[in-house]
């Protein structure tokens, strides 16, 4: 039987790639941006200062993770549809137990809310 090592092994673990997307600033800040209100990819680009491309990078890594959702759909004035992403979570814990990670992630309250009342 063939030996993985720690690499092979976390290229499979969601919670290690929610942590590794995490670490980066960047994403953290995308993610947090969406937190209160959705909003587009352009809006959080102008908002926190970074390039759409990235913006668009950290949204898709995000949404594959299911940090994010797509809210809704406007149209622009040129008749092109556009997400509004919100983000699924408000807060997130990250505890080290020798080498083995534990995640904690906590919903957004705001994001219940209006699934509730709809």
């Amino acid at each position: 039987m063939t030996a993985f090592n720690i690499i092979q092994l976390s290229e499979f673990d969601t919670t290690q790639k929610i942590i590794e997307s995490l670490s980066n600033v960047c994403t953290r800040a995308v993610l947090f941006s969406i937190l209160g209100e959705s909003k587009d990819a352009t809006m959080i680009a102008e908002e926190i200062k970074i390039s759409l491309s990235t913006v668009y990078k950290s949204l898709s890594m995000l949404e594959d993770l299911a940090l994010v959702e797509v809210n809704r759909f406007i149209i622009s004035p040129e008749g092109k549809k556009i997400k509004q992403y919100r983000s699924r979570i408000s807060k997130v814990e990250i505890t080290l137990d020798g080498s083995k990670p534990s995640l904690n992630l906590y919903p957004n309250a705001k994001l219940v809310q209006s699934r509730d009342s709809a």
